[in-house]
């Protein structure tokens, strides 16, 4: 409700949306950032302007990211009746190519071709709507607290872009969600309330919906504008979305919880794209057990996944971890369980050890009674 407030917000800054919305609303004339705008010209620009207001995942928000997927996320939050801060990014698939940072109006190209096809004056022109648009979202947020009632603190989230598919074709996505969970979306022509919304969502969503400017507006950049600002990022930034880095992988073992267990431990790490398949295995037999960690960044923006396998000790002898990964041209990584000679090395490297000690104790004695007879 908050993004969709704080789209007719800016939206009536500008002087768009149906006739029975308030209308713009005017500022002194010496102040620039309230002074009334004819409407932005570039389509990609109020299609930013939209999805900038979008958020952090809840329940059906985060959605697995392709290449060719634009997702921007936005995170509000209200402390109190004067404190409120948002932030947003921008991400291309699993790439973060812009930000947007609460103390700045200005958008923060975190790639040298985040801009994709749109020229200097047109990002000019979306800087300039940015600051419209946040200070509607804000002002609106602290008017639809104030009228509900809604007890301070609250956060607003929402996300919003589109996804190409094959066929030339796209899909389109624009969710909001309060308090981390969903509360309404825009699908087709129409806000939608999602099935457990609180009794208000019901109301917001039929007040929304009785805007059919704005409405127009949404599926105009949700549908045309979005794909193409896609389709020129994908061009611009075609040598780094599909650079391929092999992954490193290697083996260990953890304790386990069961007495007589190995809990076998396959690392992969250093691969991009993230996308890759790392399995326990014998022979050709995928292995049940087999418990996979969350994909994590690497700081250079490579990735590392940890696969375990909880076996009997006596039955590890025979495993192997595989992966599979693009830049591997089809050649999996197969790294056989060895643990059964590691096992010997370490028990000699221990008893060597041992026995050092022993012999170092042995002569730091003979040497001290040598000292006591002497005395």
């Amino acid at each position: 409700f908050g993004a969709a407030l704080g789209v007719r917000g800016a939206a009536r800054a500008g002087g768009a949306g149906d006739r029975r919305s308030r209308g713009p609303r005017r500022g002194a004339a010496g102040d620039p950032a309230r002074r009334a705008r004819p409407p932005v010209r570039s389509a990609c620009g109020w299609w930013l302007l939209v999805v900038w207001s979008l958020p952090l995942a809840s329940g059906g928000l985060c959605a697995p990211r392709t290449r060719g997927r634009l997702q921007c996320l936005q995170v509000s939050t209200f402390a109190n009746r004067s404190w409120a801060r948002t932030d947003g990014l921008a991400r291309l698939g699993e790439l973060q190519v812009c930000g947007w940072r609460n103390g700045s109006d200005a958008i923060r190209f975190l790639r040298p071709w985040a801009r994709g096809s749109l020229s200097e004056r047109q990002w000019d022109e979306l800087q300039r709507t940015l600051s419209l648009y946040r200070r509607s979202f804000t002002r609106d947020m602290q008017e639809f607290a104030k009228m509900l009632r809604q007890d301070y603190p609250f956060e607003i989230q929402v996300s919003a872009g589109c996804e190409l598919r094959a066929g030339n074709t796209s899909e389109s996505f624009f969710h909001g969600a309060f308090q981390g969970k969903e509360i309404m979306s825009f699908q087709g022509a129409v806000w939608v309330p999602a099935p457990d919304a609180p009794y208000w969502v019901g109301r917001a969503t039929k007040e929304l919906n009785q805007d059919q400017g704005t409405r127009k507006t949404l599926q105009r950049l949700l549908n045309d504008t979005c794909p193409q600002f896609v389709r020129g990022l994908l061009e611009a930034g075609k040598s780094e979305l599909e650079k391929q880095v092999r992954p490193e992988a290697w083996l260990s073992s953890g304790p386990s919880s069961d007495p007589g267990h190995l809990l076998l431990v396959c690392q992969v790490s250093g691969f991009y794209p993230k996308p890759v398949w790392v399995m326990w295995m014998r022979g050709e037999q995928e292995q049940r057990g087999t418990q996979q960690g969350d994909v994590l960044p690497n700081a250079d923006e490579t990735w590392y996944l940890r696969v375990t396998l909880d076996v009997v000790a006596q039955e590890a002898a025979g495993l192997s971890c595989r992966v599979r990964h693009s830049s591997l041209g089809g050649q999996d990584i197969i790294i056989h369980w060895e643990g059964s000679h590691s096992s010997m090395w370490l028990m000699l490297v221990a008893l060597l050890g041992s026995l050092l000690m022993i012999g170092c104790l042995a002569l730091w004695y003979r040497k001290h009674r040598s000292y006591q007879d002497i005395l």
